[in-house]
């Protein structure tokens, strides 16, 4: 039986692979937003607007487990592209194996330690009476099924840069579909309420799993599931947490500073401000998730050839993505400035709530241009295993600098203060990202130069 390897990534036109790569992604990551966008149009219009407020306090939980998610799926997925392009076939499965079993342990960890603790979590998080049994009763489901979730992202992240981006994409559009679906028959027919969206998820999830196991176990492919790499290896755990470690922190953060946000609003605008929040949040997660497809689509693409010491092409695909994403990013925040009032009234006709979307949408999203740049280059420095610089650009915007701003502006401002906090934390952290990356590129033509200079004298 031939054996499949991607080759290609160190040999085709960089633009070429990046649509190759990025445009499956791109269209499995938008279809994922639309439909959390739609999970929350179902639950605001099906359940009403309290429901969906307790939908937002979810958000740091979520958060949390995919930061757990990541730490291996992301990790993992990374390592292997590296190995690839090393030709590191044998350590590449031990890795797939690897990440496996690290899935199943930290996913039956997180949940459990979670569920036992979830009442006082989500009053911490800024639970009212009146949010708390919708937020409760979404989360078990979601915690019960968060195993299942750990292993489909991570092992649709390893089909991606086995060199398999269509059928990742494929994976994540069946997920979609299938949980809209159900969230329509769950929700509107049997009437399950909240309870209704969390199962459509879970099961989703379940079914798209089973998917792209069926996808690692193909013999004809270099990576694929098989005897002796499921024992777990020191050093690939080292390695695995270590790439992983820029993610995790980031998505770690985000919960931090959900909750931060979550309470900030609670304080001074109350739940509908939260649902304001809630709202802003999927919007943004339609562009935020068409960049992150883009990432997804880099990444192989970089670790591959950072791993065989091509340069060039590492800082042509960087190039590439940024203008992408910052053409994305850039219509995001046209048609928010412009039309708040419109896109808030799909979740909602709850004038209070319109309210505080509309407010929030105009102030929150004055900088959105910038984001996709900040996006990409840290993804970039992850997916070249720069570790450190990762984990600074990760924590820059919401350690650094938007925490400060949290505590201090809303005393002064009110509600605005928590919306205001958001975009100079964006400008901020973008510059200190566009300063790192200049001392990346002067390293990368040292490293260019000096090659040319061995083949000359050789």
């Amino acid at each position: 039986m031939a054996v499949i390897i991607p080759t290609e990534l160190g040999t085709e036109k960089i633009s070429k692979l990046l649509r190759q790569y990025a445009v499956p992604a791109i269209i499995a990551m938008t279809a994922s937003s639309l439909y959390n966008m739609c999970d929350s149009i179902f639950i605001g219009q099906g359940v009403g607007s309290l429901a969906l407020a307790g939908l937002a306090l979810t958000f740091p939980i979520m958060n949390l487990s995919a930061a757990v998610g990541t730490l291996v799926g992301v990790g993992a997925a990374t390592l292997i592209s590296v190995l690839l392009g090393q030709k590191n076939y044998d350590t590449a499965n031990r890795v797939l194996g690897n990440s496996i079993v690290l899935n199943i342990i930290t996913g039956v960890i997180f949940a459990a330690v979670i569920i036992a603790f979830l009442d006082p979590i989500l009053y911490f998080f800024g639970a009212s009476e009146n949010t708390i049994a919708y937020a409760r009763e979404y989360m078990f489901i979601i915690l019960l099924g968060n195993v299942i979730t750990h292993l489909y992202f991570g092992l649709n992240a390893v089909v991606r840069v086995m060199g398999l981006p269509k059928k990742a994409m494929g994976a994540t559009i069946f997920t979609v579909v299938v949980n809209v679906i159900l969230d329509y028959l769950f929700i509107f027919v049997f009437k399950w309420g909240i309870r209704g969206a969390a199962i459509a998820t879970v099961m989703s999830q379940f079914l798209a799993m089973l998917y792209v196991f069926s996808l690692v176990s193909d013999k004809s492919r270099v990576i694929h599931l098989q005897k002796g790499i499921y024992r777990l290896k020191k050093k690939i755990i080292s390695q695995t947490f270590s790439i992983g470690l820029a993610p995790f922190l980031m998505n770690a953060c985000a919960c931090i500073i959900v909750i931060v946000i979550n309470k900030q609003l609670y304080i001074y605008g109350g739940d509908m401000a939260i649902g304001a929040y809630g709202i802003q949040n999927r919007l943004a997660f339609i562009a935020i998730m068409i960049v992150m497809g883009i990432n997804q689509g880099m990444q192989p693409i970089a670790g591959y050839n950072y791993g065989a010491q091509k340069h060039d092409r590492v800082s042509k695909v960087l190039h590439i993505s940024i203008l992408w994403a910052s053409v994305v990013t850039t219509l995001f925040f046209i048609v928010t400035e412009l039309f708040p009032r419109q896109m808030a009234e799909i979740f909602t006709d709850d004038e209070e709530l319109l309210s505080h979307t509309v407010r929030g949408m105009r102030i929150n999203f004055v900088a959105f241009a910038i984001i996709g740049f900040q996006m990409v280059t840290t993804n970039f420095f992850q997916s070249i295993g720069k570790v450190k610089k990762a984990i600074f650009l990760s924590l820059s915007r919401q350690a650094i600098c938007l925490l400060p701003l949290l505590l201090i502006l809303p005393p002064v401002m009110g509600v605005d203060g928590v919306w205001w906090s958001l975009p100079i934390s964006d400008v901020v952290a973008s510059i200190l990202t566009l300063w790192l990356l200049l001392k990346q590129r002067q390293e990368f033509r040292r490293t260019i130069l000096d090659n040319q200079t061995s083949q000359i004298q050789s």
